[in-house]
C-alpha cells in the first residue's frame, strides 16, 4: 500500500512539473513582446523629441 502512495505522489509531481514547463515559454513570450512594445514607445517617443528640436 506504501509504495502505491509514493507511486501515485512521483506521477503527480511528475505531470505538475511537465506543466509547470510547459508554461515557462508563455511568459518568456509575453515578458519580450512586452519589452518590445516598451521598446517601440521609447523610440517613437525619442523620434518625437528629435523631430521637435528641428
Amino acid at each position: 500500500m506504501n509504495l502505491n502512495t509514493q507511486y501515485l505522489a512521483r506521477a503527480e509531481q511528475t505531470a505538475r512539473l511537465r506543466e509547470a514547463e510547459q508554461c515557462r515559454p508563455g511568459r518568456r513570450l509575453a515578458g519580450a513582446i512586452r519589452t518590445s512594445r516598451q521598446a517601440e514607445r521609447l523610440a517613437q517617443q525619442a523620434r518625437l523629441a528629435l523631430a521637435r528640436t528641428f
